[in-house]
């Protein structure tokens, strides 16, 4: 069944599981605007269309399905149960991974993750790189009182690489920015070139200092990939200011803690929050460079 959820045309529309072992998992179908149409959205329009805020429920897999990339936006909460992705029929695959690679962040307690018979122990903010043809993708709290909080991502993917576990301490770190500019934090690149091999997906998290609000400036684009940014570790009533569009006509969208901004490759990157935060990075496309980007003039923002 679906369900109209948008302004005039839809974008995004509910679907069914076709799981019945998985009946409190859902899938949305995300369409976006083009570069035209963004500029007479309202804020609310704007929201409906880039912004996923349903996420961390406990006991609960929810999946966005974006025509960006035809990237897919999930997470998973174990509380009281165990929690696999099940199969949706609008992915056209037998199991979830069949021609996907995937990406995984715990940024809750303590958990693990089972891929095909093998256990993952998952700390707060380790990664799982899950590689395209692997069956089974399974995830546990180790307490439900502090559940874990599994946030994934997933693109196409052309060839299997090998599932690989990185924990926080084994991913790449750069520091990078100034208090002076509001921007002091450091970067972290688990699923990376330097650390593993992948057919697209490059997937990180950034951590803001204590008094910095940037998380990036100037302002960059890259058109030969999207981007996906799900901001958390903000207060109930923080909030973060995620800049989109173009140079001389941006666009405000505010997220609050644990939502999604889904970034085209023709809209800015950057944003600001009312106080520090931590966000999660995701990349899908045809170029895996970090620092390959299209560097926005300060000056040239209007």
């Amino acid at each position: 069944m679906m369900t109209d959820k948008s302004f005039d045309s839809p974008a995004h529309l509910d679907v069914e599981t076709s799981s019945a072992d998985v009946p409190e998992s859902t899938m949305e179908i995300r369409y976006s605007a083009d570069i035209v149409r963004y500029k007479t959205m309202t804020n609310s329009e704007l929201r409906d269309t880039f912004v996923v805020d349903n996420l961390f429920q406990p006991d609960v897999v929810h999946l966005t399905y974006s025509d960006i990339d035809r990237g897919v936006i999930g997470s998973a909460v174990p509380v009281t149960r165990e929690l696999d992705v099940p199969v949706f029929k609008d992915l056209a695959s037998d199991y979830f991974a069949q021609r996907r690679e995937v990406g995984i962040i715990n940024i809750g307690g303590k958990g693990s993750i089972d891929v095909d018979g093998t256990t993952y122990a998952m700390d707060r903010l380790d990664s799982l790189y899950v590689g395209r043809e692997s069956k089974g993708i399974m995830f546990r709290s180790d307490n439900a009182d502090n559940p874990a909080k599994f946030y994934f991502v997933s693109y196409p993917a052309h060839k299997r690489y090998e599932t690989t576990h990185v924990p926080k301490s084994k991913a790449n770190m750069l520091k990078l920015g100034d208090s002076k500019t509001s921007n002091k934090r450091t970067i972290f690149q688990p699923i990376h070139p330097d650390i593993l091999t992948t057919c697209q997906i490059v997937m990180g998290f950034t951590i803001l200092e204590e008094g910095n609000v940037w998380n990036t400036f100037p302002p960059h684009t890259h058109k030969r990939r999207s981007e996906f940014y799900m901001y958390f570790d903000l207060e109930p009533e923080a909030r973060v200011f995620h800049f989109m569009g173009e140079q001389d006509n941006m666009r405000p969208v505010v997220l609050k803690n644990g939502e999604v901004a889904l970034s085209p490759i023709w809209s800015m990157h950057c944003g600001a929050g009312t106080s520090a935060y931590t966000f999660i990075w995701s990349m899908g496309g045809e170029n895996q460079v970090f620092d390959d980007m299209d560097h926005i003039n300060p000056g040239d923002v209007s």
